[in-house]
Parts: C-alpha cells; structure tokens; sequence
C-alpha cells in the first residue's frame, strides 16, 4: 500500500535527522531509503534539501551559545584563529565540490552504490579504530591550521554519496590527533559552513521546482528533520565521551550488505 506523503516526508525528515551528524551517511540513507519509498524524483531530490537545511540548524541552535561566541569575538585572536581553522577546514571540499558536482550527481547517487561505500566505509573506520593513535589536541579550540587542514583533506572524502561527512570528518579529526570529543565537536561546527554552502547551491540550482502546494510536505520533513537533530547531536557526544565508532561501523557494514542484497535482487 502506497504511504501517504506527509508520511513519507515524516519518515525522511527524522531519517535525515538522526543521520546526519553520525558517521552512518545521511546522504547514503535518504537515497536507500527515499527509493524504498519512491521519493526519488525530482521534486523528492529538492525535498532533501529542505530536510537537510532543518538537520543543520538543529545543531546551529544546539551550538547557538559557541557560534554567539563566535560573532561577538571576531575582534579577538581566539576566534579569528578559530574562525581560520573552520574555513581551512572548510576550503577543500568546497572547491572539489564545484569541481566533481555534475560529475557526482550524475554518476554516483544510486543505492547500489552508496551501498558499497557503506561498506568500505565500515571497515575503514574499523581499521582506523584498531591503529595506535596518539592525542595530541583535547578540545577543538586548540588545534592548529595544519590538525584543520588535514581534516578538511579528509572531508573530501564524503562527497563520495555513502562515506559520511561526519564520519570523514571524525576519523580524520582522529588520525591528526585530536580526542573523540574534540574530533566530533569541530565536525559538528564544520558542518555548518560546508552544509549551509551545499544547501543554497543546491537551492538555487533548483528553486524553479518549488511550488506552494508543496509547502505541508516540506514543512513536515523540515521540522521532523530539526527535532531529531537536535535530539542525536547531545546524546552522540555523550555517547563518543564514553565508546569508540567501531558499533557504527558494524551498523555500516550491515545496513549496506542488506541494501547490496536487495538490489541485487
């Protein structure tokens, strides 16, 4: 039986929220799971954007005090050279995007696909958890242009649809030395200029296919998407205070062998 809409946006909106900032692929899961549902088509595409835009400002509202710091002391050193870091971070993904972007889309955004990045993606972040890594940085504040640099290197990763954003970014923030805590908070913060940035490209690419009848369905899936934002990012960084990543990258595995499996068939 056909689902109604609005169910579907619900179902999307809360898939996209609790996704997004773990290092399971939202991307890789609204594809899966939009197919599923046959929300796929264009006007389920610029849905995802919508979706996409409440998930961030979900964790902007979560970080509203940090990034208030942040507006207010751009006068001060502390946060000019904070605000450096995040647009270091920021720069390589940014530019292979406007690069690859045709070429990604096109190419690269189909289950069977993400699927198999899902997977490689698992074990990569199961080899990573089983290297000797040494912690050098202990909160985000305190790293360096190259710890950032070196980050941002590996958030180009995730423009591959499956990888993760956060997770590139997490285990990249891993490998240059920071803590689980320090690695997943600037991952948080680096989403929002990147994610923000993507938001309104894609906005502008697309705004022709936005119509008012559309409004309830984007409303729904803009909302359950912020809620449930706001909800994962506080229990996620109480989670990696405690646990390693290696529970997600067996969720990884799992959920893209089940994918692998069903399209294969």
């Amino acid at each position: 039986m056909e689902l109604p809409l609005l169910i579907k946006a619900l179902i999307l909106g809360i898939v996209e929220g609790l996704t997004e900032f773990l290092p399971v692929s939202s991307t890789g899961h609204l594809i899966i799971v939009g197919d599923l549902l046959g929300f796929n088509d264009d006007k389920g595409k610029v849905f995802e954007i919508v979706i996409q835009l409440g998930a961030i400002l979900g964790v902007v509202w979560d970080y509203r005090a940090r990034v208030g710091r942040l507006i207010t002391g751009l006068n001060t050193k502390h946060e000019q050279r904070f605000l450096l870091n995040l647009f270091i971070a920021f720069l390589p993904a940014a530019i292979m995007g406007l690069l690859l972007h045709h070429q990604i889309k096109t190419h690269l955004f189909n289950p069977v696909t993400v699927a198999g990045a899902l997977i490689v993606g698992g074990f990569a972040i199961l080899w990573i958890e089983r290297l000797p890594l040494r912690v050098r940085v202990t909160s985000m504040e305190t790293l360096g242009p190259m710890d950032a640099l070196k980050i941002g290197i590996a958030q180009t990763f995730s423009l591959f649809p499956g990888v993760s954003r956060a997770g590139a970014t997490i285990m990249g923030g891993l490998i240059a030395g920071l803590s689980r805590t320090a690695a997943t908070e600037f991952s948080f913060l680096l989403a929002m200029p990147i994610m923000f940035a993507a938001t309104f490209f894609e906005l502008l690419s697309n705004y022709k296919l936005f119509e008012a009848a559309d409004f309830p369905v984007f409303a729904t899936g803009f909302v359950a998407s912020f809620v449930s934002a706001l909800i994962v990012v506080k229990m996620f960084l109480r989670f990696v205070s405690n646990h390693n990543f290696t529970s997600f990258a067996i969720y990884r595995i799992v959920f893209g062998m089940l994918a692998l499996a069903y399209y294969w068939n």
